[in-house]
């Protein structure tokens, strides 16, 4: 077979590119290849499982599209040039992050869109809770604060709050980082996983959360606005994208459809009328057809039990989870320890260099005593032979007092002058050796002062001896304390984390998962005290002319006791009396030409329901 024709039987290709939340790929496909196949192959470059939340986002027209799974790549309306670019992103969006979202692949990339979204202002967030995820955001970057390593401005150069916080107060960046650093320095001992997941947890609150907004209009030609979520699809003001005016939950839709660009939603309960509305593009009802059944499918299957795979994925995931929280414990184990004897070691150094004090001075002590004892010996020398010189001049006196007693004179002058000299003689004799005396108990103190100094020398000696051979037995000591090379070692067995649910483990289960529902609800009423908080300390710096829309709809919401979820629970209410036309027309003031709807289950006014009588 010839090169030419090996050649022509290669398949084309073509060179797709793959933008994720935190990387970019390229990949070269087949020119047959369905969207199906290029999905696969990024999810098994990127190690996931959980495929059904994602999907592969084109942007076409001004319109954003996603990929089909059963239709060729090539055959959706894509740029012709190369790469074809797709973003491989999060489609639906689960209820419960922490039930739902098993892998932590999964999780970090639902982290990435939903803190992009907030930052972004995709999703409203009001600014107390802005701080606590931006804490949580540091966490998962940083791992735990080190006063040492985290110093003042180390977070100058991240983006952290949304501009509208930022702008909406009187506070220096300096001030935000303080806050948030103050709440990242609870959050010590959360690993990366632990801490994404508290994001997701508190960010799955927010009213706009996992919501796709479209722009329609109903019957009446009033504009709307269409969200579709995971609880079902709302109707909303366009100027309110918190609240609904009316929802339809995904277990009372009995039927969605769309013809052209009108579409249909039918309750289940047949008694209830039809409710339509049309959109601006037929590309947009597909996309909203496309995100309904999505939705619904994932709504209804949470609500049977999990299937093989997941129920596989979810024990791994326990496992995995059992065995990275077993490495940390190690992990902080030999932390503790190292610290311990970093501890032991500067104590011992400490200890040693006080013994070379120690020794030092004693050194100079000794040579101190040293010089003192020779200074004495040669004062006691130099005063012992001034004694000897006092007691030979007293024995010379002596010897002319007894030859001027031989030669006396004949005359008695001469013998007076004789005694007088005799007498100045003994007198001078007396002196002498009284001063002989003197000296020699001069002498016989400084011997005595010697030896003292000597015993003195001899104490310092020893004492230096023994300072000596402490200092040469602190090594010794030193080792024994040393981090031990062999540390234990914990192998993994995998039959040690089955599980046999009999029903004392079931009781146990039960029990256990009570005691974290009372934990999670003591921690949840601390998290809203620290909320109301960090609200009232920042509320005097707010610049009230800079508030938005959406500002003041969440704080009216708020003031009212209203949450996201008991708000749905409400409006569905509502929207139920609305479609069995159990409404109440009332004549506004000042409009006497006017009538408008209202609900009689809350008493509030129906969405383009003014009418010019009550027969209309």
């Amino acid at each position: 077979m010839s090169f030419s024709s090996l050649k022509r039987k290669q398949p084309k290709t073509f060179t797709v590119r793959i933008a994720t939340m935190d990387a970019e790929m390229e990949f070269s496909c087949e020119v047959k290849w369905k969207g199906k196949d290029l999905f696969d192959l990024v999810c098994r470059t990127l190690g996931l499982r959980e495929t059904w939340f994602f999907g592969l986002q084109y942007t076409i027209k001004d319109t954003v599209a996603w990929l089909k799974m059963d239709k060729k790549v090539l055959d959706h309306d894509v740029p012709t040039e190369e790469p074809k670019t797709f973003h491989f992103l999060a489609k639906f969006y689960p209820e419960n992050a922490e039930e739902e979202l098993v892998q932590e692949i999964t999780q970090h990339l639902f982290f990435l869109q939903v803190k992009k979204q907030i930052l972004d202002e995709k999703i409203y967030c009001p600014p107390e809770a802005s701080v606590l995820l931006a804490s949580y955001a540091v966490q998962a970057k940083y791992g735990d604060y080190d006063p040492n390593v985290h110093k003042r401005g180390f977070l100058a150069q991240e983006e952290l709050l949304p501009k509208r916080v930022i702008n909406l107060y009187q506070m220096t960046p300096e001030m935000w980082e303080e806050r948030i650093t103050a709440w990242y320095a609870e959050h010590r001992g959360r690993a990366r996983d632990e801490a994404e997941m508290e994001y997701l947890k508190i960010a799955q609150d927010l009213e706009m959360y996992g919501v796709n907004y479209f722009a329609i209009r109903n019957k009446k030609g009033t504009e709307l606005l269409l969200g579709v979520d995971a609880l079902g699809l709302h109707i909303y003001d366009p100027d309110n994208r918190l609240t609904p005016k009316i929802s339809f939950p995904w277990n009372e839709i009995r039927n969605i459809s769309y013809s052209d660009k009108e579409f249909t939603i039918k309750p289940l309960d047949k008694k209830i009328d039809v409710f339509k509305f049309n959109s601006s593009k037929l590309r947009v009802n597909k996309l909203i057809l496309q995100l309904c059944i999505g939705n619904h499918d994932l709504f209804m299957r949470r609500r049977k039990a999990d299937s093989l795979e997941v129920q596989q994925m979810k024990a791994q995931a326990r496992e995995e989870k059992a065995r990275k929280q077993m490495e940390r414990q190690r992990l902080a184990r030999e932390k503790q320890m190292r610290e311990e004897a970093e501890r032991t070691r500067d104590e011992l150094e400490r200890r040693l260099m006080q013994l070379k004090e120690e020794a030092t001075m004693a050194n100079e002590a000794l040579m101190r005593s040293e010089e003192t004892a020779d200074l004495l010996a040669e004062k006691a020398q130099i005063t012992e032979e001034e004694a000897k010189l006092l007691a030979q001049k007293a024995a010379e006196a002596e010897q002319e007092m007894q030859r001027i007693k031989a030669t006396a004179i004949r005359t008695e002058e001469e013998k007076r002058l004789m005694e007088q000299k005799v007498l100045e003689a003994e007198m001078l004799a007396l002196k002498m050796a009284e001063e002989s005396e003197r000296r020699a108990k001069e002498a016989d103190q400084l011997k005595q002062d010697l030896q003292e100094a000597r015993e003195s020398e001899r104490r310092a000696k020893q004492k230096l001896l023994e300072i000596t051979s402490k200092s040469s037995y602190t090594p010794m000591n030193s080792s024994t304390t040393a981090l031990p090379t062999d540390l234990p070692s914990f192998n993994l067995i995998s039959e040690s984390l089955s599980f046999d649910f009999k029903d004392t483990d079931m009781k146990r289960l039960s029990m256990e998962i009570e005691k974290e529902k009372v934990e999670y609800m003591e921690k949840s009423k601390h998290l809203q005290e620290q909320l109301n908080e960090l609200k009232t300390e920042i509320e005097a710096l707010k610049l009230k002319e800079r508030e938005t829309a959406l500002d003041i709809l969440h704080n009216e919401n708020a003031s009212r006791g209203n949450s996201k979820h008991n708000t749905i629970k409400k409006v569905s209410e509502c929207s139920r009396l609305y479609l069995t036309d159990e409404i109440l027309y009332k004549q506004p003031p000042n409009h006497p030409d006017v009538w408008v709807s209202f609900c009689t289950g809350c008493d509030n006014e129906l969405i383009g329901s003014r009418l010019p009588s009550p027969a209309a």
